[in-house]
């Protein structure tokens, strides 16, 4: 691999781990899952978002900034689905040690700094109970995010998929479009509408997602599995949508690398 940057964990050797400089090397651990997104994509959706984000990632990334990129986490928390066959879960408490075991084993190679980056909305409270530990046990800075964070260009999706478009929806089958389209049946996108508008209606203040969220399961948001304006999914879109968010994550590790490392545990 002479002469080619290196940013996978697994292709750097144990000798390029000395002499690290904990203010300057990041990890990034990318989580994901496997579960139904449905009847239009395959279960590995978050996972295939995940690799196709990091591909987007790595040639916007500044040349001498040292990311060291776990493997990809492709099986999370995902017993909201568990009512649709294909889907894989772990328990919450199992993927915490977990996550955390991988957190201090970064640690061990002498890296203090790392980032957790999602493409799941399931694993959110996990990765955040991950990272809290990892500061008070390990004194390791880590910065906790999702791809969909980093938001949207202007204009590129309706107003109702940026409000309801959680799950299989249009930007996420736009993704899947860009990046593996053979694995997309847009025979069987629908536009999904979610329940949450009816909440809206309903409610002064329940909602499914946001500041004050019931705890839910996907066929509560849609019997079909999915939600969100699937049938206006293009891969143009997608383009757009990951050149967009990669972005935003070069920002975010420019920010960690400057972060100061926590001063005690």
């Amino acid at each position: 691999m002479s002469g080619q940057r290196k940013t996978w964990w697994g292709d750097f050797a144990t000798t390029d781990f000395q002499d690290i400089d904990p203010m300057e090397t990041i990890a990034l651990l990318p989580i994901a899952a496997t579960e139904q997104h449905g009847p239009h994509l395959g279960c590995g959706t978050d996972a295939t978002i995940a690799r196709g984000m990091l591909k987007t990632l790595i040639p916007l990334l500044p040349g001498d900034l040292d990311l060291r990129i776990l493997p990809i986490q492709s099986v999370g928390k995902s017993n909201e689905h568990l009512h649709a066959p294909g889907t894989l879960t772990i328990p919450a408490t199992v993927l915490i040690d977990h996550w955390i075991a991988l957190g201090q084993s970064v640690a061990r190679a002498g890296i203090r700094k790392l980032v957790i980056v999602n493409s799941h909305g399931g694993n959110e409270e996990v990765m955040g109970i991950a990272a809290r530990e990892l500061r008070v046990t390990d004194g390791m800075l880590v910065a906790k995010t999702s791809w969909s964070r980093f938001g949207k260009p202007d204009g590129l999706f309706s107003d109702v998929e940026n409000r309801f478009g959680i799950h299989g929806g249009d930007a996420e089958t736009s993704l899947i479009l860009h990046f593996r389209p053979e694995a997309v049946d847009m025979e069987k996108a629908e536009d999904f509408a979610s329940t949450v508008a009816q909440d809206e209606e309903d409610y002064a203040l329940l909602r499914a997602t946001g500041t004050h969220a019931y705890a839910w399961i996907a066929s509560d948001l849609n019997p079909g599995g999915a939600v969100g304006e699937a049938a206006q999914a293009t891969k143009e879109k997608g383009q757009a949508l990951a050149a967009y968010q990669a972005q935003g994550l070069v920002t975010l590790l420019t920010d960690m690398r400057k972060a100061p490392l926590p001063r005690s545990r």
